[in-house]
């Protein structure tokens, strides 16, 4: 099972190109930090403007800075399931310990035609899977039926990272599926209501910059530590929120830049964030001693 704190890592560039030391930094800090794992190329990695080898190398990275001291999660999605398939079956190669698959964006299946996109992956990888349901961004969600019918005809998809903005719907997953099939938020500002109907862990934007404090809120919640966890989501609440103040990853990556860590360069259509967002995050971050 899928369970703790898993970083949605940003993909640095400098100069066009992948800054591959500035990613190897920054996984080594997440792993310090004492983070469950890493998913390298999903969204928050900006995976729509990398080539195929780039995304397969981001992950190769990925897989080597770790060395085996977190789990490493590819993301392999697409909205076109032989691409999707292709995709795993190079983060298998290249060592990869699982694979998160956001639903096909765009094209808008069905429920039926989600159920075969994943099936047909499945059978094709012997990597554990997470699917991905983001509504937002995909314009559909996998339905509760449809994933627990995945869960029970296919044995290697075994989690699901939740991004729908809905507390009810984390309700309705726990109770539709098994127990060793493990939920997983993929919204900050919902992480604790998320955990608190049954959530397992989280795969976070803002532990790229506080990873140590989103482990230690995810496992006050899971010891028991309740008045820790709440008073740990109500400090960095400002910062959930301001890492969405424009398309992730933009805010995230610029408040990287901020820290020192990273460039904060972006790949069109991605571009810079509008001076007075830039500054108001700078500001939170500030507030927070994440930055001088």
């Amino acid at each position: 099972m899928f369970r703790g704190t898993y970083t949605a890592l940003v993909t640095p560039f400098r100069n066009g190109e992948i800054d591959e030391a500035a990613f190897e930094s920054l996984i080594e800090w997440q792993i310090e930090s004492g983070i469950t794992g890493v998913v390298p190329v999903g969204t928050t990695g900006e995976s729509p403007t990398l080539d195929r080898a780039e995304h397969t190398r981001v992950i190769e990275l990925a897989v080597r800075a770790a060395r085996g001291r977190c789990k490493v999660i590819g993301g392999t999605g697409s909205n076109s399931t032989d691409e999707a398939i292709s995709l795993t079956e190079d983060a298998e190669k290249v060592g990869a310990d699982a694979v998160l698959l956001v639903a096909p964006y765009y094209n808008k299946p069905t429920q039926e035609g989600l159920f075969r996109h994943y099936k047909a992956i499945a059978g094709r990888t012997s990597l554990p899977i997470i699917l991905y349901s983001v509504p937002g961004r995909c314009g559909i969600e996998i339905g509760v039926e449809t994933a627990v019918r995945l869960g029970r005809e296919c044995a290697n998809i075994v989690s699901i990272k939740e991004a729908g903005g809905s507390v009810e719907r984390v309700n309705q997953l726990r109770a539709a599926l098994p127990a060793e099939f493990s939920i997983l938020s993929g919204d900050d500002t919902l992480t604790l209501p998320y955990l608190s109907v049954g959530a397992e862990g989280v795969i976070s934007v803002a532990s790229n910059i506080i990873p140590r404090e989103m482990v230690r809120m995810v496992q006050a919640f899971a010891e028991g530590r309740m008045a820790e966890a709440r008073e740990a989501h109500g400090k960095f609440y400002p910062l959930f929120r301001d890492l969405f103040i424009e398309a992730n990853p933009i805010p995230i990556k610029t408040a990287l830049s901020m820290a020192g860590r990273i460039s904060g360069e972006f790949r069109l259509p991605l571009c810079e964030m509008a001076p007075a967002n830039a500054v108001k995050l700078l500001a939170t971050l500030r507030n927070l001693n994440l930055v001088k």
